[in-house]
Order: C-alpha cells, then structure tokens, then sequence
C-alpha cells in the first residue's frame, strides 16, 4: 500500500506541475505575444488552442492530477505518511481552485470566443482578453502554489519514512 500511495503522490505531484507550467506559461508568454496581435490572429489563435488543447493527453492530465492527490490524501491519512497530509490537502484544494477557475471562467470564454466566429473580431476579443488574461493568472498562482504544496508533501513523505 506504501507504494501506491508513493506513486499516486508523485504522478499527482507531476500532474500538478505541468498543469501549473501550462498556465504560466500562458501568462508569461503566449498571452503577452498574442497581446500585439491584430484582431484576427488574436481570436484565430486563441480559437485554434482552445480546440488543439483538449486531447487525451490533456485532459489525462487536468482531470487525472486531482483522483491522484485525493486518493494520496486518502491512503496518507491511514498509512506512514500522515505527517505530508496537511500538504497533500493543501495541494489538492489548490488544485481545485485552478479548476473551478477554469470551469468558470476561462471555459465559459473560450466557448462564447469560438462562437463569436468570425464576426466582429474586435468585440470578441473585447469581451475575452482581459477576463480571460486574469482568470489564468489566478489559475497559474493557485496551481503553482499546489503543485508546491504537493512537492513539499513528497519531501515529508520522505523525512518520515512513509
């Protein structure tokens, strides 16, 4: 059981990394480049990740990250690893705050952005970029602050021998 609850930590652990590296790199380099874009490249791009981004791999990742740390939480709470449980928590309802922050926001944007079409690219943009631009960065803080967390939790793990 030691080792199960050892790696699902560590695949949450990594999950939650390349989740927390996909945001932030949005923040500090996709969204900026796209910033100078003229309003069709801008929409056509964004239009374009936003269909390309959700694939097997992707969402593997995005839905599988949070059943891993939620199963580690749990075999944390009855096994030697107690003591990385607070982080492991920690990890997870971060992760969950980049999620619902995902659901509600950034989804919801890239929908209505994708049927906008092609008409009135300036106003599309207008009702996406800024709203969309601060939903991520809250979704890169929250995730790279659980994906943190949950690296903490594998230090823990490994000083109490769990």
């Amino acid at each position: 059981m030691r080792l199960v609850q050892h790696l699902s930590l560590l695949a949450a652990t990594v999950g939650a990394g390349l989740m927390a590296g996909l945001f932030a790199a949005f923040s500090y380099a996709v969204m900026p480049a796209l910033r100078g874009a003229d309003d069709r490249t801008f929409v056509d791009a964004m239009q374009r990740i936003n269909v390309t981004i959700v694939n097997g791999l992707f969402l593997l990742i995005f839905l599988g990250t949070p059943v891993l740390a939620a199963l580690s939480a749990i075999l944390a709470r009855y096994g030697a690893s107690r003591p990385a449980l607070p982080w492991i928590v920690a990890g997870l309802l971060l992760y969950l705050v980049m999620f619902a922050v995902t659901a509600a926001v950034n989804v919801p944007l890239n929908d209505a952005l994708a049927a906008a079409g092609a008409a009135d690219l300036a106003a599309a943009r207008q009702r996406f970029e800024a709203t969309w631009v601060a939903g991520n960065v809250v979704r890169a803080l929250a995730s790279t602050a659980g994906f943190g967390a949950l690296c903490w939790a594998l230090v823990v793990t490994g000083r109490s021998g769990g």
